[in-house]
């Protein structure tokens, strides 16, 4: 099976079946697996159409046998860019740290037919090389089962069912201190995953040669649950990112979702919470020497057991009043214009966090827009005097639509500096 077959496509695009992408033909059969993938995962990563499917906001990479389907993000009309918009992707998983691209090599990123899984299975395949190299723990684990010698626990009832006629054994539980435990037998399975998914790649003789090196391991089938067993100490802390990893490939690795015998992974990521979370970084790392203080999902209570969670709030170290909130959305709005649930949303966020200022924040072409006052009964109540009586000072709530472009002023990828430009479109006084 080769994996040289690669359909690059924008979110929110269509594949027809039938129809040829780059000269690769999307079949019956991907669309079967991948409505399957989609149903099992309660219909969000797509919509479907006939004959067809539409992409959502969900952007990564799924394989489907011997076909890569690439999803790649946009917020402009124009055509091509896919390797532009590529490695916006990746350096969006990196600044956000869902990838480490320097374990891989950017040399090897910048190959036209490297795609994400390829990067993620390389990292993988690192790190476990590191962890041969740094020497693999043993572990004890409890054993039961017949041996020729009696040690450990004899089981009477085992022994009797299972040695009646053979005398000279005995059926006991016993500790054995080795490398078959469950950590490794996890590191196991994410390494079959990667041998039967890049067969024809170039990874496949790294791989084989990584497992060679590796110890056998009984066969484990994992869940989530199977990853929250894992405690981790300072004898197995070395192995938190490859079990990280293993876990990202593991969940995502969908070999039954189809009645045939397609082999099918999908790693996807929602755009608004990468968006949200790569400008939170930003900000972060921006304000990080200021006097203001950055929070994301930043929670209050609201009605019966709901919660309000503004994505990005901004405060004064020295003064709870200086607040600002931004909420950030993936999308171009329509018309210029926000829909009226945004609208609403920055309204209550701002009469909750007593705000002064409140930016509902788009990608695209900076626009920094005019802040408008809504008026409410707000107020903050002062500081009284010896007689106890108290002054107030009416909270002005300001709000506004602005966008930032994530693309760097020469076109050649992810906008480094764009904090500083978001702060300025807030409208924030850094000192």
């Amino acid at each position: 099976m080769s994996r040289t077959n690669k359909i690059q496509v924008f979110e929110h695009k269509v594949l027809k079946i039938g129809h040829r992408y780059n000269d690769i033909r999307f079949e019956n059969r991907h669309f079967d697996a991948l409505a399957k993938l989609n149903q099992y995962h309660d219909n969000r990563y797509f919509t479907l159409l006939h004959k067809a499917i539409k992409f959502s906001e969900y952007v990564g990479v799924i394989q489907v046998d011997d076909l890569v389907i690439e999803i790649l993000p946009k917020v402009d009309n124009t055509g091509g860019k896919e390797g532009l918009w590529q490695k916006v992707l990746i350096d969006m998983l990196k600044a956000t740290k869902k990838l480490k691209v320097q374990n891989v090599g950017e040399a090897k990123i910048s190959k036209q037919n490297i795609h994400l899984l390829d990067i993620y299975f390389e990292w993988y395949l690192n790190e476990i090389q590191d962890l041969i190299r740094k020497g693999l723990i043993k572990k004890y684990y409890l054993n039961t089962e017949n041996v020729k010698a009696l040690k450990g626990k004899l089981e009477f009832a085992g022994h009797i069912q299972q040695n009646l006629i053979h005398k000279e054994r005995f059926y006991t539980s016993h500790q054995i201190y080795d490398k078959d435990h469950l950590i490794h037998q996890i590191l196991n399975r994410a390494l079959s995953i990667i041998e039967n998914l890049s067969k024809g790649d170039y990874l496949y003789s790294k791989c084989k040669t990584v497992q060679l090196d590796f110890p056998e391991t009984s066969y484990l089938t994992c869940s989530a649950q199977t990853f929250q067993k894992i405690k981790f100490n300072r004898k197995n802390a070395p192995y938190r990112t490859a079990i990280e990893i293993a876990r990202i490939i593991i969940l995502n690795y969908a070999p039954n979702v189809t009645s045939g015998s397609e082999q099918l992974l999908a790693l996807l990521f929602d755009m608004n919470r990468l968006w949200e979370d790569y400008v939170l970084i930003q900000l972060k790392k921006k304000l990080s020497d200021s006097i203001y203080q950055v929070f994301g999902q930043n929670t209050k209570p609201f009605i019966n057991s709901n919660y309000l969670k503004p994505d990005i709030v901004i405060q004064n170290i020295h003064d709870a009043s200086d607040v600002y909130i931004i909420d950030t959305k993936w999308k171009v709005p329509g018309k210029s214009t926000a829909k009226n649930e945004d609208l609403r949303q920055l309204y209550t966020y701002g009469r909750f966090w007593k705000a002064k200022k409140v930016l509902l924040l788009y990608p695209g072409d900076i626009k920094k827009g005019m802040y408008e006052f809504f008026l409410t009964d707000d107020y903050i109540r002062l500081s009284g005097s010896d007689t106890a009586e108290y002054s107030f000072l009416e909270i002005k709530h300001q709000c506004k639509m602005g966008s930032v472009s994530i693309i760097d002023e020469n076109n050649l990828g992810l906008d480094q500096n764009i904090g500083e430009k978001i702060l300025e479109i807030l409208e924030l006084p850094v000192s």
